[in-house]
């Protein structure tokens, strides 16, 4: 009981301090690391499939890790906790909409906020680079690295779409990982 309770807060305080999408791993990755539910490429794992999986990221994040955590009735608690902040949130912002549209105070509020998301996602892409293009030694792993320069190539000049580009990804990675043993 106790283990759901924190999956629930964790995933409240994650609702209620980020801004939803890639805004959340840093937090996420932060919660699961200091609980112990997952080791930080767990988490590279679990970002990689909340990418691929339809819907949001934060909910699909959010269902993978309390899944991992605690089964099941984690994934569903872990899920109540991330949209808890959105539905209270939302429900005040319904009672004060027309007040909160001409405030300049917000306006420059949000003139913060966004460049702290900005920093917030650079910081997690380059803890995440880490994991994923460094071995066991903590050592460049090339072969990943190329990898990943191909498949923003693939992305950006070929405009490839996502999904082939995963599963490229996982075919070259079972070929030189499984395969070959690069």
């Amino acid at each position: 009981m106790m283990l759901l309770l924190e999956l629930f807060w964790s995933f409240v305080k994650i609702g209620f301090t980020s801004f939803g999408g890639l805004s959340m791993i840093p937090l996420i990755s932060s919660e699961m690391l200091s609980h112990g539910w997952m080791t930080a490429s767990e988490v590279s794992d679990i970002v990689a499939i909340a990418e691929m999986t339809p819907g949001p990221l934060g909910l699909n994040c959010a269902t993978f890790a309390g899944m991992r955590a605690a089964g099941v009735l984690g994934a569903f608690i872990a899920n109540m906790g991330a949209l808890a902040p959105t539905f209270t949130i939302c429900a005040a912002a319904a009672i004060f909409f027309e007040h909160f549209k001409e405030n300049k105070r917000l306006a420059q509020i949000m003139t913060g906020v966004r460049p702290a998301c900005v920093g917030m996602v650079a910081g997690i892409v380059i803890q995440l680079a880490l994991v994923n293009y460094s071995d066991v030694n903590s050592k460049i792993h090339v072969p990943s690295l190329i990898l990943g320069v191909v498949d923003l190539i693939l992305l950006l000049k070929f405009k490839i779409s996502i999904p082939v580009v995963i599963l490229f990804s996982a075919a070259v990675g079972v070929i030189m990982f499984g395969v070959m043993g690069v």
